[in-house]
């Protein structure tokens, strides 16, 4: 069968035949992938660079995917860092990683978006004890976790949404998501804008997010007001300095999120009802199917530049 094989952290995955795979554990599944997203934690493992990342080449790419069981059911499925990858014309999955799905919903549409929607969904549903009337502040909101977390603050009921990006044309869509403000990182206005959040979503850290934390402590009407400040990605480095003084002088709590804080029975259960919000239309999705024997030249593609790869076998 053919697969996206890493013979190298250095260099994209090639498509080439690798040997069938044969489920050896009870609870292990054969599948028939149908779809498997291009995502960052993709790239991250593929290139031995993010903090999840356990293999050596050769290895598989691909960290989850949608598709069909020797039960005849649909899935959605997420890999362990031991696992085979996704990126293949077939995988074995464990079934307690995997959830059914709808039968008439859209593979590739399932594979985009579950990623880039988990990081936001379980940051509000699992790191925060998240509340209907709430206000949220979106660092990175231009990237494609960033605008899913727009739709995904909203959804779960945040009254205002602040999204704050480098890309100008960006972030003027993200009204239509459902952005309340939106705003570009070093705009002087931050700080006054997101003075009354309650939970700040990073997708940038480094110190650029301690030049925002400051600001916005600094002009925070309530320091005694509890916020909550949940660091996702590193977009603007792994480091971020933050100075004593910034936790003495406001009531912040600085968590992460993330595979490890948060457990594997709690992702897995909150992915039931994420896919459903996703397969009944919810969330505005930019997917492009690509063939998976186009994934070294659709991998040299620069991320976050357009819609959201989906290799399809």
């Amino acid at each position: 069968m053919k697969a996206a094989v890493v013979t190298s952290f250095d260099h994209p995955p090639r498509y080439t035949d690798i040997g069938e795979p044969v489920p050896e554990m009870p609870g292990e599944m054969l599948v028939d992938v149908l779809a498997a997203g291009l995502h960052h934690i993709t790239r991250g493992r593929a290139s031995g660079a993010h903090y999840s990342s356990t293999g050596r080449p050769p290895l598989v790419a691909g960290v989850d995917g949608v598709g069909r069981g020797t039960d005849g059911k649909l899935r959605y499925f997420v890999q362990a860092p031991d696992q085979l990858g996704t990126m293949a014309d077939r995988t074995v999955i464990e079934l307690r990683r995997s959830i059914e799905l709808p039968g008439d919903c859209d593979p590739v549409a399932l594979a985009a978006a579950m990623n880039p929607a988990m990081a936001s969904w379980l940051a509000l549903r699992c790191r925060v004890p998240f509340q209907e009337v709430r206000n949220v502040l979106i660092l990175g909101a231009t990237g494609s976790s960033g605008s899913m977390a727009v739709q995904v603050a909203r959804h779960l009921g945040a009254v205002q949404v602040i999204a704050a990006g480098r890309d100008e044309h960006k972030l003027a869509r993200l009204r239509e998501l459902g952005a309340t403000d939106t705003v570009t990182l070093g705009d002087a206005r931050l700080g006054a804008l997101a003075s009354d959040v309650d939970v700040v979503l990073d997708f940038v850290w480094g110190e650029l997010a301690v030049r925002i934390m400051e600001t916005v402590i600094r002009q925070r009407k309530d320091r005694g007001a509890p916020f909550t400040w949940i660091h996702i990605g590193s977009m603007a480095g792994d480091m971020a300095p933050i100075p004593g003084a910034l936790l003495r002088a406001a009531n912040i709590e600085i968590v992460g999120s993330g595979h490890g804080s948060v457990s594997d029975r709690a992702i897995l259960g909150e992915l039931p009802a994420l896919a459903r919000q996703i397969a009944s239309g919810t969330f505005r999705i930019d997917a492009q199917g690509t063939p998976l024997s186009s994934v070294e030249q659709a991998w040299r593609t620069p991320a976050g530049t357009g819609a959201r790869i989906v290799f399809t076998p």
